[in-house]
């Protein structure tokens, strides 16, 4: 579980070369577009991960958010399945406002706390990745907060680098207060390796 203790802040991350690399998967997990009931999946994953005050709450929000067009959510949302068959992730590859157009943005990377540190997050986030690869849609951004920082780690090894002023959508960049956060909270080698992925244009 991310370590919610440390404080909130907006942390913006982009991507703007990414390099195509088969996702492996251990024996018997897949990764598949949405299926019908997998809503109901999702909000139980991300409810467990402590995101939304209900499953009921977690359901409508994905509703309301991914699945106006279901043709959309099938092309662009990812669930990874375990051995047998059932919901163990996700992640989302979707689009924000930025200004007056549209800009390609990853959404809600999750993997259940029980299969974690396998490289299934790796896996699921590639796939995602490559959706946007695959349509040219460069570069990607993603919000997420100093807790995260295990994921930080993950999307920087990926080509993210962290915004020191760059946004999208109703963001507002708090790289100061989250940067600080994370030197408080972080062993000092860990810190200064997510200082260095800073990109200050």
């Amino acid at each position: 579980m991310p370590d919610r203790s440390i404080p909130f802040y907006n942390l913006i991350l982009k991507c703007r070369d990414y390099q195509p690399e088969a996702a492996v998967l251990p024996e018997g997990f897949s990764i598949t577009p949405y299926r019908r009931g997998d809503e109901r999946a999702w909000a139980e994953l991300e409810f467990a991960a402590g995101d939304f005050d209900s499953v009921e709450q977690a359901e409508a929000y994905f509703t309301a958010a991914y699945m106006e067009d279901l043709t959309v959510c099938e092309k662009r949302v990812r669930f990874l399945r375990g051995r047998d068959g059932n919901v163990v992730g996700s992640c989302i590859a979707w689009k924000d406002r930025r200004g007056d157009g549209w800009v390609p943005s990853l959404h809600w990377l999750i993997v259940d706390e029980a299969h974690r540190r396998r490289g299934l997050g790796r896996a699921l986030c590639r796939a995602v990745m490559d959706i946007f690869w695959e349509n040219g849609e460069f570069p990607v951004y993603i919000h997420t907060q100093p807790w995260s920082w295990q994921a930080v780690f993950l999307y920087g090894s990926m080509g993210f680098r962290i915004q020191r002023t760059d946004t999208f959508s109703h963001y507002t960049n708090q790289y100061g207060q989250a940067m600080a956060a994370l030197k408080a909270a972080l062993p000092e080698e860990q810190y200064q390796y997510l200082a260095k992925l800073t990109e200050d244009f």
